[in-house]
């Protein structure tokens, strides 16, 4: 028998494993998907990916399960008609279109900070896009990888007007309101510590706790990233009296989780979200994303449409991927601006989170698709 033939068939052997592992997992009404929550490893030809028991998993419910914060105004949050909204939120719909070609077949779970990664690890969310802080202890520590970064960000601090600071030295004595579970009390005593100076952590459950703590007066600042400072200052009464100081106090790389030892799923998450960064960067969007596949001479703009290449084939999914994404969402500049930008309540400026050839330029930058 033939190298082509063999390879032929040890392709066709490891997708009816997957599937029959499939077959015998937990029904879609369950809380987890066995098949989803243990890579199975699969004989491949050189150079291919093992198939995604994750991948096979979302075929078969024809949804996405995605992991999502609670409540942040943004980012993942309800409407009045309950629907969900945001800028991780959109990712889950564009990541939806990649891989099931529907943006709306997504099942968002709320998850607090300190529930999130073992959601993930047992199976009952398919990619975690949360907010999350892409740490050396998160990567190396467990059994979850980063597919990429979509936010640059770092940590702030939320006070009154009133208290007439300037900086975040001053809070000499201070009660700061945190979050548990998350980074952020890592990051206050450090920078507390580093410079002598005392205060005192009220640590609550949840941030919209830790931000009702805060219009309580019960601290006398809130701690977070500077992003959910700017949305909680959103909720308050009068948010002219309340001002985020102008320090930042770390790194907070935030981005898509997934279940470690799934390459190809790895490799679907982290390529939708470059998609959508380079459609930005060479200028498809929602609106024309049709056209530019039907018209397009650039190459890149037809190897990233499916025009040129098997790009997508060879992840599993449809050439179409990163169009179906495009038209689902949009490109990152489209997510960002009715999200986080001048098109929503936050008004947050791109900074960082600019494109990298941008004026000015920010962190925001598309891999080759070739």
């Amino acid at each position: 028998m033939g190298d082509r033939a063999t390879g032929f068939l040890m392709r066709m052997a490891a997708v009816v494993a997957v599937a029959c592992l499939a077959a015998c997992g937990r029904s879609e009404d369950t809380s987890t998907d066995l098949e989803a929550s243990t890579p199975t490893r699969t004989a491949t030809t050189a150079g291919e990916l093992p198939p995604s028991p994750t991948l096979v998993a979302i075929k078969r419910r024809g949804r996405l399960n995605c992991g999502v914060n609670q409540g942040l105004v943004g980012f993942a949050y309800t409407d009045n008609r309950g629907e969900w909204r945001g800028f991780d939120v959109d990712f889950c719909r564009g990541l939806a279109a990649a891989v099931v070609g529907d943006p709306d077949a997504v099942r968002f779970v709320p998850l607090s900070a300190e529930n999130r990664f073992q959601a993930l690890e047992d199976g009952r969310v398919d990619v975690l896009w949360r907010n999350t802080s892409w740490t050396m202890e998160r990567d190396t520590g467990g059994r979850l990888s980063f597919a990429g970064i979509n936010y640059y960000d770092g940590q702030g601090f939320l006070v009154r007007r009133a208290l007439n600071l300037n900086s975040a030295a001053e809070l000499n004595g201070a009660r700061i309101c945190l979050q548990s579970g998350s980074t952020s009390a890592l990051n206050v005593e450090d920078y507390f510590r580093s410079r002598g100076i005392e205060y005192r952590a009220v640590v609550l459950p949840t941030e919209e706790a830790a931000r009702q703590a805060y219009g309580r007066e019960d601290c006398d600042a809130f701690s977070a990233d500077v992003s959910a400072l700017a949305a909680a200052r959103t909720t308050l009464g009068d948010s002219s009296q309340h001002v985020i100081l102008p320090d930042v106090i770390s790194k907070e790389p935030l981005g898509p989780v997934v279940r470690r030892g799934d390459e190809q799923w790895t490799a679907i998450v982290r390529w939708t979200q470059n998609a959508l960064v380079l459609a930005e960067e060479l200028g498809v969007t929602q609106a024309n994303v049709e056209d530019q596949a039907a018209e397009a001479r650039d190459p890149q703009v037809r190897r990233l449409l499916g025009v040129e290449g098997e790009f997508g084939s060879r992840m599993g999914l449809s050439d179409d991927w990163a169009r179906d994404a495009i038209a689902g969402v949009g490109n990152y500049g489209e997510i960002f601006e009715r999200n986080l930008g001048s098109q929503s309540a936050l008004d947050l400026a791109r900074g960082l989170n600019a494109q990298w050839n941008g004026r000015p330029a920010g962190l925001i930058y598309g891999l080759p698709v070739r």
